[in-house]
């Protein structure tokens, strides 16, 4: 199957599984965007495989395009690994401390964000769509892992995973006015004479946000692969009725 790893050492493994021709549904990783349930659940079994866990290592959420965040405790293993009902609701990121948690994120064109701190031993994992965006879930995480749970910005390592590029990612004035709002986005967007359209990078605003938290330049690390000029992407916005990827990370013990 195919998946890109973008971090893969003793204590963490961190990567984007892709489209893959070969797999059931194109190794589409969600059970809340598939025809065949069951087919997803053996996709996600083979990932486990292929990454030395079990589907109980899993821990899902139903992503919602909110700011709300969910800290994985150990009980919560395998929520969400095999069907929708038990998965973390209402909540587009996670973090944990846990070990051998493998912790999910879905997305077709919006951004998948993994990260990591050694020196807490802290993995999460983050959707941020362009909805999340404008809600700052990446930000507004940081700051929480920052003040309750006493982490040094600087110990962040972060993977901004494929999504949609700019040039794809066009919107119209609504969309605009709101990343505008932000007050730090404008060099992200351009705006489209002839088409009446404005362009927007997700993926610079999101490592905005992360630089805004404190997290060092260097630090921050950016897929530029985009979800719908490459064949091997699931893009939401070339068919609605795409898969999903599944960005991961997990803590090794």
């Amino acid at each position: 199957m195919k998946t890109k790893l973008y971090v893969n050492s003793a204590n963490f493994t961190a990567g984007l599984t892709m489209k893959d021709a070969d797999e059931f549904e194109l190794n589409n990783m969600a059970l809340h965007a598939c025809e065949n349930p069951s087919l997803i659940v053996e996709n996600r079994r083979k990932l486990a495989d292929f990454l030395g866990l079990n589907l109980t290592n899993f821990v899902c959420a139903n992503q919602t395009h909110s700011a709300n965040f969910y800290r994985v405790e150990a009980a919560d293993k395998g929520r969400g690994s095999t069907d929708t009902e038990h998965a973390v609701a209402d909540t587009d990121a996670l973090y944990s401390y846990e070990t051998d948690v493998l912790l999910c994120t879905f997305a077709a064109d919006c951004v998948p964000v993994l990260l990591y701190n050694e020196t807490k031993g802290l993995i999460g994992a983050v959707h941020s769509g362009w909805q999340g965006t404008i809600k700052e879930v990446t930000l507004k995480l940081f700051e929480h892992l920052k003040q309750e749970e006493d982490c040094n910005p600087e110990d962040f390592h972060v993977q901004i995973g494929a999504a949609l590029n700019q040039e794809k990612f066009e919107v119209d004035e609504d969309v605009y006015l709101k990343f505008k709002a932000l007050g730090y986005a404008d060099e992200f967007m351009y705006h489209n004479v002839e088409t009446g359209k404005y362009h927007i990078d997700n993926q610079l605003t999101v490592k905005k946000q992360c630089e805004l938290a404190g997290i060092p330049t260097g630090n921050i690390s950016i897929d530029q692969t985009c979800t719908y000029m490459n064949p091997e992407g699931f893009s939401y916005r070339e068919d609605k009725k795409s898969g999903r990827h599944m960005g991961f990370i997990v803590r090794r013990a």
